[in-house]
């Protein structure tokens, strides 16, 4: 109305006042469980939770579901506590200065307790809905991301073999919620997921050097060294890869795994070959895009091979 600014009133500086639809905020939020992660956790745990499940046994769907659910909110909240943890340094790199937490728009304070109460939610929710074994893996999972890997990546290049171990650990949970206990055939899960992850983050290391320099990450050697350790890191583990891939369920998996198997194997180390010999952001995208590729497809091959295991 025209006549109100003329009103007796103290004067006061206007600020527009910016709205936020809901649809926004729970984009943003959606955006701090990195959903993307949660899915390739989803179908390692899965994988393994379908290949523990005895022979002879009906299939357990609802104890499936649930152990999804409780794992993907234990790996949502860590997801939110490590942006939480990292935003300042988040802020300072071009591929993650857009997130909700960096860029400022879900408040620090917000972020703490949205990732607190979701991983302990997760916790008590495979602790009631699953067992103690699960419920106890997700937890060594959460603080080892968090309290081991995270400040790692500001202190040695060796935090990838540290981070390495938390997020090997999903399998181990997937195959104690079926069977509750691990056996031998989960740790061999266990070293695949852990092998796999340093061909797929030297790459991602390579392509984003600059911005983790910028941020204060130490991810690679500086200098001279980097080029062998990244040249260790991607060949040696997918040596290992190519055996663990191999290792569990001879005779139980026929020839459709095994050469399944070697067709993966080969065109990951293939990848690996190029991008170590030319390390060029080209070649390190291809890498990463067929390490994307290659774990989901191996383990679903695997499942589709070996339907389940015997009790």
């Amino acid at each position: 109305m025209a006549s109100e600014p003329m009103l007796a009133a103290p004067p006061v500086s206007i600020v527009p006042r910016v709205h936020v639809s809901r649809a926004t905020v729970f984009s943003d939020y959606w955006t701090l469980t990195k959903p993307d992660v949660n899915l390739l956790i989803a179908i390692t745990t899965a994988s393994a939770f379908g290949l523990a499940v005895p022979a002879d046994s009906h299939f357990p769907w609802i104890r499936l579901l649930n152990t999804l659910a409780g794992t993907a909110l234990v790996a949502s909240g860590a997801a939110a506590l490590n942006q939480w943890m990292e935003r300042r340094f988040d802020a300072r790199m071009r591929r993650t200065a857009r997130r909700p937490v960096a860029a400022g728009r879900i408040e620090a304070g917000r972020a703490l307790a949205f990732g607190t109460l979701t991983s302990l939610a997760g916790i008590a929710y495979l602790l009631g809905a699953v067992g103690l074994l699960p419920s106890l893996l997700a937890t060594a999972t959460l603080l080892g991301y968090l309290l081991l890997y995270t400040p790692a990546k500001r202190g040695t290049p060796l935090c990838t073999l540290i981070g390495a171990v938390p997020g090997a650990i999903p399998p181990l949970i997937g195959w104690a919620a079926a069977r509750g206990r691990i056996d031998p055939e989960a740790w061999v899960l266990f070293a695949i997921v852990f092998l796999w992850q340093f061909p797929h983050f030297m790459a991602i290391a390579w392509m984003y050097r600059d911005d983790y320099d910028r941020a204060g990450y130490r991810v690679l050697p500086h200098g001279d060294e980097s080029a062998p350790f990244v040249v260790l890191l991607t060949l040696l583990p997918l040596v290992g890869l190519a055996f663990a891939s191999l290792l569990p369920l001879v005779g139980q998996t026929g020839y459709t795994y095994g050469v399944g198997a070697l067709v993966l194997g080969f065109a990951f180390l293939y990848c690996a070959v190029r991008f170590v010999h030319e390390r060029s952001g080209q070649n390190a995208r291809q890498l990463l895009l067929v390490s994307i590729v290659y774990l989901p497809a191996l383990l679903v091959l695997r499942l589709v091979a070996t339907p389940v295991l015997g009790g």
